[in-house]
C-alpha cells in the first residue's frame, strides 16, 4: 500500500478550508497534519479518516506549551 503523501488537513477542499473557522472564537485555524489547530485557544480539532474535520468544541484536544511551540514553529 503506498504511503500517504499529504496530511488530512492538506487534502481538504480549498474552498471548504477557506471557510473553516474555530467554533469557539470564529478565528482562523492552522493546518497541523491530521488536525486543525487554534493557536489562540491552544486546541486542536481532529480530521477523521474520511477527511471530515470534527469541529465540535467538546471534542477539541488541548495542546500543551511544547506542542504549541512546535505547531506554530
Amino acid at each position: 500500500m503506498p504511503a500517504e503523501t499529504s496530511s488530512r488537513a492538506a487534502q481538504i477542499d480549498s474552498i471548504v478550508r477557506e471557510r473553516l473557522v474555530c467554533p469557539q472564537d470564529q478565528g482562523p485555524l492552522l493546518d497541523a497534519g491530521n488536525e486543525l489547530y487554534n493557536p489562540r485557544m491552544r486546541v486542536a480539532y481532529r480530521i477523521d479518516g474520511d477527511g471530515i474535520p470534527v469541529m465540535l468544541a467538546d471534542e477539541a484536544r488541548s495542546v500543551d506549551e511544547a506542542e504549541h511551540e512546535r505547531l506554530i514553529g
